[in-house]
């Protein structure tokens, strides 16, 4: 039988196996992405055993997406993929080191519920009062760094081996997908970033040809046939969230000499480096009973006396100036 002849064959045979797979699969596995399974409350059901799982939540927290951002528009015009805060919802979930809490499009719906509430149409028991709604401790921003579609030399040699215009297509539409997540999380209440993970995945997607061989042979070559982009989106983002809990699970918070927002310890020329000015000090020292007059931000004799006196009773060096260590212990 000559080449022309069995790719006829095998391209009839492949036909006749894409009728035959043409039935409706509810909950086909081909079709899954990394985040499988469903959540309620604390409880998860058929979750992916590679997603880190907590004991206890951690705190409520928020997906906030930047529909601004240049990647969001690739993520939605190129790739044709929508919000990626449903399917971080799912993981965040099923994991259960935070609770989830609703900031995103559904929040209009919500206040649009207690508006009506306000409005006297609500049934007087549809307890929409205000103080129920929960804060959200910490938001999880998402982002996508790149995505990629090099297969390489791969296609190449798979198509030679094939040899003919079967081996052409499949090598052709052979493309490597990759992509690269990052997730940051953010203490909403101080504004501090407590941890950020990046994520990556790749996957290799036969495109049109792969549609034509069917979910079994997509399956056993690893590839997808429609959604290679999203799936794989979606496994980079898992391996971010599970680098996030991670994370977290070791946190020990950064602290900073004088305290969060004071001033930092870094010089800046043409600027004082010191976290407190002498006016501060002066109003400091005098709360603390160590009077040096009224304020006037002027290292005169009676204030260097009184620094003289505070760095005695606090047993650093005595040098009546305002210097680091003076600064710590004032800021105590």
């Amino acid at each position: 039988m000559t080449r022309k002849n069995l790719s006829s064959s095998a391209i009839s045979v492949l036909i006749l196996s894409l009728a035959a797979c043409s039935q409706m699969q509810m909950g086909s596995s081909a079709a899954k992405t990394e985040a499988t399974g469903s959540a309620g409350g604390s409880e998860s059901q058929n979750a992916n055993a590679q997603l880190e799982r907590c004991d206890a939540s951690l705190g409520t927290i928020a997906v906030v997406e930047d529909t601004d951002a240049p990647w969001y528009g690739v993520l939605t015009g190129q790739y044709r993929l929508g919000s990626t805060t449903p399917v971080l919802k799912l993981l965040i979930q099923q994991s259960n080191c935070f609770v989830v809490v609703e900031r995103g499009r559904a929040m209009s719906n919500m206040m649009q519920e207690r508006a009506l509430q306000q409005s006297g149409e609500l049934r007087s028991n549809s307890r929409f009062g205000k103080g129920q709604m929960v804060s959200a401790d910490y938001s999880l921003s998402p982002s996508i760094t790149f995505s990629n579609n090099n297969a390489g030399g791969m296609g190449t040699a798979i198509g030679g081996m094939l040899g003919g215009s079967l081996g052409a297509a499949i090598g052709g539409s052979l493309n490597a997908k990759e992509a690269s997540t990052l997730l940051t999380l953010v203490d909403n209440r101080s504004g501090v970033q407590l941890a950020s993970a990046e994520g990556s995945a790749r996957n290799w997607d036969f495109g049109m040809v792969g549609g034509m061989l069917g979910s079994g042979f997509g399956a056993v070559g690893g590839g997808y046939s429609n959604t290679a982009e999203g799936k794989v989106i979606v496994a980079a983002f898992m391996d971010s969230y599970n680098g996030v809990v991670r994370a977290v699970r070791n946190y020990k918070m950064q602290t900073v000499k004088g305290g969060l927002g004071t001033g930092g310890n870094l010089g800046v020329q043409g600027a004082s480096s010191q976290m407190m000015t002498l006016f501060e000090a002066q109003t400091r020292l005098n709360e603390l009973g160590f009077s040096v007059g009224r304020p006037d931000g002027k290292l005169g004799p009676r204030t260097k006396s009184q620094l003289s006196r505070f760095q005695q009773s606090r047993g650093i060096p005595t040098t009546g100036a305002l210097d680091s260590a003076t600064i710590d212990e004032l800021s105590r």
